[in-house]
């Protein structure tokens, strides 16, 4: 596996996203075990890089990562998110910032997390409550005392992330980038380069609907966040099928799978790049990992750049209206 360095954070090319351990993904197939083995495997095929947020679950997600990593924390680059969740208030679940519920929010991470310390911790949506400069402030100062070692923001605008920037650096920026999300290219991408931060993309796989594995809505359980998001419904269903179908025949060209090709594209567009898909099973973290070592001409590239837009918004409305634009 291919490390790069990012802002002075050097990690695994590819990590693992490990939401869907715990989360939004066939909540009914969720299995302990076979996570711990999944995050486990991803250390041995030397990905470093693990990807978690207080709001998984809540709380259980950083949990479960907490004792697969008991023991092989020095073999981990460590990330975890906060402000969805209010801790000093009702304890609802809303967007706060506020240097107060940071303070409580990364105790908590710690202690679920079993570290001294958050290797990568993001304000996981813009509080518009909160200036970005309070909440960069007291970041910093977790920076100062050793319980943070980089600050990263997820889903914010540029100008928020250059005003967050002229606080204190920001090594990484999160936010959806794939084959069928490519909005982060005409402005997000072009600030970051600029000031040196690094582009974490999450749900490279399209949600898994660039894995090829969906054909059908009926091939989605029940109780499965994606029965709502618009790309997966009616009709965009069938349309974004159209972009599986391309990415399967480059796929079949190289001896590949669509999952590889989809995170090979991804790859090829920069080395401040570093995808973290999810999964919850060995082999897909074996298949993930093995996209390092996949590679695409300069026609195939071509190709893959020429497809259309996907089909429906990537959010419904309620999460869309969290994400700064």
């Amino acid at each position: 596996m291919q490390h790069v360095s990012i802002n002075g954070l050097r990690l695994s090319r590819i990590g693992l996203g490990a939401m869907g351990m715990s989360a939004m993904y066939d909540l009914a197939g969720r299995d302990d075990t076979e996570s711990v083995r999944t995050i486990h495997r991803a250390l041995e095929l030397g990905v470093t890089h693990l990807d978690t947020a207080e709001v998984y679950g809540p709380f259980v997600n950083e949990e479960l990562v907490g004792r697969a990593i008991a023991g092989r924390r020095d073999q981990v680059v460590l990330a975890t998110k906060f402000g969805i969740l209010q801790h000093t208030g009702s304890g609802s679940s809303f967007i706060d910032s506020s240097p107060e519920n940071v303070r409580h929010a990364i105790e908590g991470s710690l202690k679920r997390l079993g570290t001294d310390h958050i290797d990568l911790y993001y304000q996981h949506r813009v509080d518009p409550k909160t200036p970005i400069e309070e909440t960069v402030g007291v970041l910093a100062d977790l920076v100062t005392e050793g319980k943070i070692l980089h600050i990263g923001l997820s889903e914010a605008s540029a100008a928020t992330i250059r005003r967050a920037h002229a606080v204190h650096p920001v090594t990484a920026l999160q936010t959806e980038y794939s084959l069928w999300s490519r909005d982060v290219e005409v402005e997000i991408l072009p600030v970051l380069r600029e000031l040196g931060i690094g582009l974490v993309p999450y749900s490279p796989l399209g949600h898994g609907f660039l894995t090829g594995q969906f054909r059908s809505t009926d091939d989605i359980a029940d109780d499965d966040w994606r029965k709502t998001n618009p790309r997966f419904l009616a009709q965009n269903f069938a349309d974004n099928l159209r972009i599986v179908d391309e990415i399967k025949d480059i796929a079949d060209q190289v001896a590949a799978t669509p999952a590889q090709v989809a995170l090979a594209w991804l790859l090829a567009q920069g080395d401040d790049i570093a995808p973290i898909p999810g999964t919850k099973r060995v082999a897909r973290v074996e298949e993930n990992a093995a996209a390092d070592d996949v590679e695409l001409t300069r026609s195939h590239l071509d190709r893959l750049d020429s497809l259309s837009a996907a089909a429906g918004a990537r959010h419904d409305d309620d999460n869309m209206s969290t994400i700064e634009t």
